[in-house]
């Protein structure tokens, strides 16, 4: 039987990057994981691969419509579909590779296999049964299901898919339906609207991105609506059907109560994601569990069974890869007897379209709740020089900070490269910057950069370039 210090289930990002952190500080680990490669859904079928067809699509985009306006002329290009999705599987195949690199590098063991945890200190993976001093769950999530929508059935054929089947469609549909209008819908109905769809987003509430600050997601909604795609709010889907080829989305208008149906090639089912916990016997083990599925951890990753952790998308909060990464990161430092942290007020969100959206602390909505006083620093994108020279200057940046202290609360940006931005006011936030900070830092010009200064400036006497 082998022993270990640690045995990490789970190479998503919150696993292997704690089962790394783990072998850096002296400890014998392991990391357990049933797919074929490492990285997890990130790696695999999210993150990454999503990105790559982000970027291709693009391009794209920006033949048809940019190039022109620059000079470079001539046919724009076709779409060689199955070439775009063999040139997602290599950047998928690259990655996945690095991360068995680092295992070896870090003497990380692989136990190839799904696991489960028959008593505390033990793991089985298939016939076998390893010791292990401690356990770090980080078996990540799974999409959610629709009522009425059997994806299971379909996402191999490529009609009712959720965000895995979404990323390998047989062919570009004509018509797509994608159900949810948070992050993962948004990004890949844009892929799929650029690569020529006639996209249609049903979503539940009577806004899209649900939990952002409502200026920039009304701001969002208006430039999607612009690159084609169309949404359907304040509906509640009841029944997605198929017949010959096709799927029927049922959905009630919550404003009157009306029976509504639309039909398209694809549904895409983008209604969020769920804790995957399934077959590690958790529940035989007595460990604690929140009312949603979650796993509930103390505030140093412990689940309420002695020297199991927990961490990433399978515990409370946002389900981010890099909010499991730095709590992989921290439980291992707390299991090596040192003192892991994660602030959790300064965790970014992006959405990788174009324009990009990024945020992080609080929205202004959240501010108004707690009856803080605060003001508000914006700037526009149509006065940055960079950002017109590149036909992306219809977003802006919004700063929020503390009336009195001017201590900054919270950023949301909506434009070129927002998700690199957006970390400038992370490292200021970490720091306990004022706008002022950010505001006297000088910015290299020309940069999207000078925007955030800008907004930061408008917190102050006003910008100078608006």
């Amino acid at each position: 039987m082998s022993q270990y210090d640690v045995i990490v289930i789970g190479a998503g990002p919150g696993g292997y990057v704690a089962a790394i952190r783990c072998a850096q500080l002296g400890l014998k680990t392991a990391c357990v994981e049933g797919r074929e490669t490492l990285g997890g859904t990130c790696l695999n079928v999210g993150c990454i691969p999503s990105k790559a067809l982000l970027h291709a699509s693009h391009q794209l985009h920006e033949a048809e419509h940019n190039f022109a306006k620059m000079g470079l002329k001539g046919k724009a290009p076709s779409v060689d579909w199955k070439q775009m999705l063999s040139y997602k599987d290599d950047v998928i195949g690259q990655n996945t590779k690095g991360i068995e690199f680092l295992f070896k590098k870090n003497k990380v063991d692989w136990i190839k296999g799904w696991a489960s945890i028959p008593e505390a200190g033990k793991v089985k993976v298939g016939d076998e049964t390893y010791d292990a001093k401690n356990i770090i769950i980080a078996s990540g999530s799974e999409p959610s299901p629709v009522p009425g929508a059997d994806v299971t059935v379909d996402n191999d054929k490529g009609i009712v898919v959720d965000s895995t089947g979404a990323l390998a469609l047989p062919k570009v549909p004509k018509k797509m339906i994608v159900i949810g209008a948070g992050v993962i819908g948004l990004e890949m109905g844009s892929v799929y609207a650029r690569l020529g769809a006639e996209v249609e987003v049903i979503e539940f509430l009577d806004h899209i991105t649900p939990g952002m600050d409502s200026e920039v997601s009304r701001q969002f909604q208006k430039l999607l609506q612009k690159q084609g795609l169309k949404f359907t709010l304040n509906a509640a889907v009841q029944a997605v059907t198929v017949k010959g080829g096709k799927a029927t989305v049922t959905y009630k208008s919550r404003k009157d109560d009306s029976e509504n149906e639309a039909q398209a090639d694809v549904v895409l089912c983008a209604t969020g994601r769920r804790p995957f916990v399934d077959g590690l016997g958790l529940e035989a083990l007595g460990v604690e569990m929140t009312k949603r599925g979650q796993i509930a951890t103390d505030d140093h990753w412990r689940t309420s069974v002695k020297g199991i952790y927990a961490i990433g998308d399978a515990i409370e909060g946002p389900m981010l890869a890099h909010k499991a990464e730095d709590e992989g990161m921290a439980a291992a430092e707390v299991i090596a007897g040192k003192h892991g942290h994660v602030n959790y007020g300064v965790i970014p969100g992006v959405i990788y379209t174009a324009p990009e959206v990024a945020s992080v602390g609080k929205t202004e909505e959240q501010l108004k709740e707690e009856g803080r006083a605060y003001k508000v620093g914006k700037f526009s994108f149509m006065g940055n020089g960079r950002a017109k020279a590149v036909f992306q200057g219809e977003g802006f940046v919004k700063l929020l900070a503390d009336k009195e202290t001017d201590r900054i609360l919270g950023a949301h940006i909506i434009g070129p490269a927002a998700g690199d931005l957006i970390h400038e006011i992370c490292v200021g936030m970490e720091f306990g910057a004022s706008a002022e900070d950010i505001a006297l830092t000088c910015h290299a010009h020309p940069t999207f950069s000078e925007a955030v200064r800008e907004a930061a400036l408008a917190c102050g006497d006003g910008a100078i370039h608006a």
